[in-house]
This record gives structure tokens, sequence and C-alpha cells, in this order.
């Protein structure tokens, strides 16, 4: 029974992550910047953690922050700057479908630095130990023919030929530019939760972590936003895919 609501959980996880990767997509068509999209979506987020941590330490004792717990939430929190940035990046330069198939490179990046950190064991003696090392080397592959290889776009099929070749080479470009921004989103990703391991063996409450992590990934991407952000008006929000995608992020 267990096992079976955990599946549901990871199911649905994804369920909710190919949601905004697609919403962020169609956001990002109308015009929505990304430095943008990713100060709003977390500056949202921290008033429903807020709240929440409001009410679940109204009773309860939350554990001391020290310094060093603190530096390392710092360092997560770089870490899920740059994973959001990386992954908006890449969908605008790709599809939420190239999004999707990246994700699978995760489990293989976690596997390989939790063996570095000595999380993990790697003995191929072992089954369990045996199937990650394959499912980690059949994830890799699979993500370089994916981010390599695309095929001609079917709406290009009745330009000249000339055109044709200059729209295919500049998509194709432009896929592959986005495929390393995903891979170096779910390396970033790996690291994130090899840090966030790290973390929970000193500091095991759950949500004053992540409201701390998410003010923390607010205040760095409000700063790099002021800066790379030229455009005044990126910062005003329409009221329609843009506020959608933003509300939604929270909830995904």
């Amino acid at each position: 029974m267990w096992n079976s609501g955990v599946t549901a959980i990871m199911v649905a996880i994804e369920f909710f992550e190919v949601g905004l990767t697609t919403l962020s997509k169609a956001a990002m068509r109308r015009g929505m910047s990304n430095f943008v999209f990713v100060v709003y979506s977390n500056t949202l987020a921290i008033l429903f953690l807020l709240s929440s941590s409001l009410i679940f330490y109204r009773k309860r004792t939350c554990p001391p922050l020290t310094f060093s717990i603190f530096c390392r939430m710092f360092l997560l929190g770089v870490l899920r700057c740059c994973v959001q940035l990386f992954v908006y990046f890449g969908i605008g330069y790709s599809s939420p479908t190239l999004a999707s198939a990246m994700t699978d490179l995760t489990p293989a990046f976690t596997f390989i630095l939790a063996i570095i950190s000595r999380m993990e064991k790697l003995d191929f003696r072992n089954r369990s130990s045996l199937a990650k090392s394959i499912g980690t080397m059949v994830s890799i592959a699979g993500a370089l023919t994916v981010t390599l290889y695309k095929g001609p776009p079917i709406a290009f099929a009745q330009l000249p030929n000339t055109l044709h070749h200059e729209l295919l080479a500049s998509v194709q470009s432009n896929w592959i530019t986005g495929g390393f921004l995903l891979v170096a989103a779910s390396f970033c990703l790996a690291l994130l939760f090899i840090v966030q391991t790290w973390i929970m063996k000193d500091y095991p409450a759950v949500l004053m972590q992540t409201l701390i992590c998410c003010i923390i990934v607010t205040i760095q991407s409000a700063t790099v936003s002021l800066v790379a952000e030229k455009d005044p008006n990126a910062w005003r929000l329409r009221p329609d895919i843009e506020l959608i995608a933003i509300g939604y992020s929270v909830r995904a």
C-alpha cells in the first residue's frame, strides 16, 4: 500500500511538472521574461509557505538555525535559482517535450554524485547497483540522442528548399542549445538533492527549510533580473496565460 502511494505521488509530480513546462512555454511565446517569471513565482511561493509555516509551527518548536546551516541553505538557493533559470531558458530554446525527456537525467546525475560523495556504494555484484549503473548509462545516451538529433519540422514541408534549410539549421541550433541548458538544469537539480540531504541531517524542519531557501532564491533572482532585464515593461503582469503560469508554478 505504501509503495503504491509513493508511486502515485511521483506520477502526480511528473504530471504537474509537464503542465508547468507547457504553460511556461506558452507564456514565453506571449513575451513573458524568464527572469521575471522566476522572481514572481518564488514571491508567490513565499506567501504560500509563510502562511503554512505560521500554522504548522504555531504549537511546534522550530530547530535553531546556525550559520553553518544557513550557508548550506544559501548554496541550496543558488542551485535552485540556477535550475529554474536553466529550465525556462532551455524550454524557450526547445520545447516542453525535450524538457520532459531531460528529466530522466536527474536520477542518473544524482546516482553519480551520490557515488562521488560516498552516499552510494558501487558494487556490480549487487543487482540494485548494477541496475542503477545500466539505467544511468541508458539515460545519458538517450539524452544525447534526443538533444543532438531532431527530425525536420512538418510545418516547413511546403517552403522553398533554400529557406527550408536555413530555418531547419536555425531550429536545430536552438534545439541543441536548449538541450544543453536542460542538461545543466538536471545536473544542478541532482547536486541540489545531494546538498538538501546534507542539510536534512542537521536541520530536519522541511517546511522552514523550504521557506528560507525560497526567500534566498527570490532575493538572488531579483538581483539578477534587475541587472539582466532591461525592459521595465517586462515586470508588468497581464491577466492571461502569464498569471496562470505563475500561479500554477507554486502548485507544481
